[in-house]
């Protein structure tokens, strides 16, 4: 889809005006955030992929709890409340 955002320069209309009315045209369009919101667009994970991100976890927090167990690794101690 093409957008074309066009501007004349009128008589006694210095180039910095010109620019600024430019960018304000092109800023209308909605061309710039449709550009960011598919610059910036993650990929849904699969399923497996997921999963076996999800298995890491678990193996790691399990690995971590018999190293505190076992005294080789401290544990965290939380400042406060929690956050999510």
């Amino acid at each position: 889809m093409a957008v074309n955002a066009e501007v004349q320069k009128t008589d006694g209309e210095n180039a910095l005006t010109l620019m600024r009315r430019f960018s304000k045209r092109v800023q209308g369009t909605g061309l710039i955030t449709r550009m960011r919101s598919r610059r910036y667009h993650a990929r849904i994970k699969s399923r497996e992929v997921r999963r076996k991100q999800t298995l890491k976890v678990i193996k790691r927090r399990e690995t971590v709890q018999e190293l505190i167990k076992m005294g080789k690794m401290m544990e965290r101690t939380t400042r406060g409340p929690r956050r999510r």
